[in-house]
């Protein structure tokens, strides 16, 4: 039976309650030394003082400081035995001596020392609880336990500790289309990878994960793994079933068993989650799609788990960027917006990436989240918008911003030096340098003569300025299932009504597709699967080799590397425009530097379809 439909329940107010039902929880006593991402269930207190005895900061020689007034370079005052004590850094440092003079300050000669200056009192010499003092708070409650706080701990005489217990969090992962290896993959069969990620971020959030094994869409086996999961968590997550389909059981076996507090919050990706409590223990029923997934446990899972620490929820750190693409959104859900992150000129850009709640690269490439907010129909190129930084600043700043066409070339320019990128197609690439949100853009546009990308450069940048660095020869065609079956062999074929997988528009792939059909006179309504645009190579590649599309165009490299046949239309140089004031960025010189690289040389040749000849050298276009 289906379930009812999903509510939109607003996200902030919605998760405000549900945390409110938990508390933290117990504590355990534990060894300090293993100490380590714990939370400290009270505030720990100096057993003893650190140092317990007036130690030396210093190899030298201890000695009573009034002993030395007199001391000077022009009058070196000599010390008999008796006035002074030799003592290594740690000794102990006993009266009548309050001092030490460093050893590099002192000459020893016949059981006499010989110094040039006085010392003062206490100089270079740790006094008893100059560290910690017995009874000081050394760490309050509440407080996540860092690798240096251990060293304090354990100086100020605490062995074992009272932390908060770790929260148990058991991983449900559901489906029958779910299969643990890559070796059981089929038609209609799926690799499991969530609850691996899930495990991986509750370890990472403070808490314990125990993944359960997949259970197929029944709904007593749910109900009967949800209840032995119970026993011994504190959380239990159960990763897809959460929908509102005939096989999503999550919501109704909580209602059973428990409490169902929301089914559906208004943000996107994540709608479907939902929030239960049974037996008092949360119970989480977490979307199935990747990103999704995601979101909603650093979104919800995180702040649960902080929740049971008795921590704070904490936040990521912000940045303020400038949108690179016009985003529209939906007037009903907060949306959570993946973003690829460029520093260029002294200011951060925002690149928004695929949307989709399947798009896992997506994540994995996004720098941080926008949130769009809810009841907003989308923000504008060229606004300001706040980013939740999911990697460093600084790591951003090193990151070379190309963004235009894609090619494979620019994956493994990635693999050989800090770079982040965008594929919008050539035309995406140039709108980009237009408005200096990138470095470097990728380009392969083919003119109305048949030639390559320098009409365009001084269409678009005609005051100059601007350096084309070379780049490779591709050979660009159509991909298409091995042995040809439907024998395309050029763009005329095409109207016999095979279906053809297409570039984005601005691409030069794209561009060189509509050359052709101009030249066949062929219009592009007659094109079987022109309207559905594909973002790169692969993707085009992918599509064909699992038929649902007769071809596509692409380069070689692409069928290549799909183990598709390919037939080739020609040749096109696929290069790099840079604003010429660049050329002297660190970041771009390298870039050059690994273009020219045997290295680079090697890993494009066995991709084959690329001509290197004259790579990295420099045009500047006037």
């Amino acid at each position: 039976m289906r379930n009812t439909y999903i509510e939109n329940n607003d996200f902030a107010e919605t998760l405000s309650a549900y945390l409110q039902n938990f508390s933290r929880l117990a504590g355990e006593k534990i060894d300090a030394s293993s100490a380590s991402g714990r939370v400290t269930e009270k505030a720990i207190y100096a057993a003893v003082c650190d140092p317990t005895y007036n130690a030396s900061a210093m190899d030298g020689i201890a000695v009573c400081s009034k002993d030395t007034l007199t001391a000077t370079e022009v009058n070196p005052l000599t010390l008999k035995e008796g006035q002074y004590e030799y003592v290594n850094t740690g000794g102990a440092v006993k009266a009548p001596f309050d001092s030490v003079i460093m050893i590099e300050d002192v000459i020893l000669k016949n059981g006499k020392a010989t110094i040039t200056s006085p010392s003062r009192p206490y100089q270079h010499l740790r006094c008893v609880g100059e560290t910690v003092a017995a009874t000081e708070m050394v760490l309050p409650s509440r407080r996540r336990i860092r690798p240096m706080d251990i060293g304090a701990i354990l100086a100020s005489g605490n062995e074992k500790i009272d932390v908060v217990k770790k929260p148990v969090v058991s991983v449900i992962p559901t489906g029958e289309e779910m299969v643990e290896h890559a070796s059981d993959l089929a038609v209609g069969k799926l690799m499991e990878s969530n609850s691996r990620v899930f495990c991986a971020l509750v370890e990472e959030y403070g808490g314990e994960a125990k993944r359960l094994d997949i259970v197929r869409d029944d709904r007593e086996i749910l109900k009967k793994t949800l209840l032995a999961a119970l026993k011994d968590s504190d959380v239990v997550l159960i990763n897809a079933g959460s929908s509102a389909g005939t096989k999503d059981f999550t919501k109704s076996v909580i209602e059973e068993l428990g409490t169902v507090v929301a089914h559906g919050l208004a943000i996107k990706p994540g709608k479907p989650t939902i929030l239960g409590i049974v037996d008092g223990k949360a119970v989480v029923g977490v979307p199935g799609y990747p990103v999704s997934a995601y979101l909603v446990m650093e979104k919800v899972v995180k702040p649960l788990i902080e929740t049971l620490l008795g921590l704070t929820p904490s936040e990521r750190p912000t940045i303020e960027a400038t949108l690179t693409k016009r985003v529209v959104s939906s007037l009903k859900n907060e949306e959570y917006l993946r973003v690829a992150l460029g520093y260029v000129d002294g200011e951060y850009f925002a690149t928004p990436l695929s949307r989709g709640a399947s798009q896992v690269m997506s994540m994995i490439k996004a720098d941080g989240l926008v949130d769009v907010p809810k009841h907003s129909e989308g923000i504008e190129a060229g606004e300001k918008v706040s980013v939740e930084l999911y990697n460093t600043e600084q790591a951003i700043k090193n990151n070379l911003v190309i963004v235009g066409s894609h090619d494979v070339a620019v994956d493994v320019v990635g693999d050989m030096m800090p770079v982040v990128s965008a594929h919008v197609g050539s035309m995406g690439g140039i709108l980009a340098l237009k408005s200096n949100s990138a470095h470097i853009a990728p380009i392969h546009l083919l003119d109305e003569n048949g030639e390559y990308n320098v009409s365009y450069v001084q269409k678009y940048f005609p005051s100059g300025s601007m350096a084309l660095i070379r780049g490779l020869g591709r050979i660009q065609g159509f991909i298409v299932p091995k042995c040809n079956p439907k024998h395309i062999v050029s763009v005329k074929d095409l109207k016999n009504g095979y279906s053809f997988a297409n570039r984005q528009n601005g691409a030069g792939t794209r561009l060189l597709f509509d050359y052709l059909l101009k030249q066949e006179g062929i219009s592009s309504d007659e094109i079987l699967g022109y309207e559905k645009e594909y973002t790169t190579h692969l993707a085009v590649a992918s599509v064909v080799k699992a038929g649902v599309v007769d071809c596509g165009m692409g380069v070689y490299s692409a069928a290549n590397s799909m183990g598709l046949d390919f037939v080739p239309v020609g040749e096109e140089h696929y290069d790099f425009l840079v604003p010429a004031k660049l050329l002297e960025d660190e970041r771009v010189k390298r870039f050059i530097e690994v273009l020219k690289s045997k290295e680079f040389a090697r890993r494009m040749k066995e991709f084959g379809g690329y001509g290197l000849d004259g790579i990295g050298e420099i045009t500047i276009i006037k």
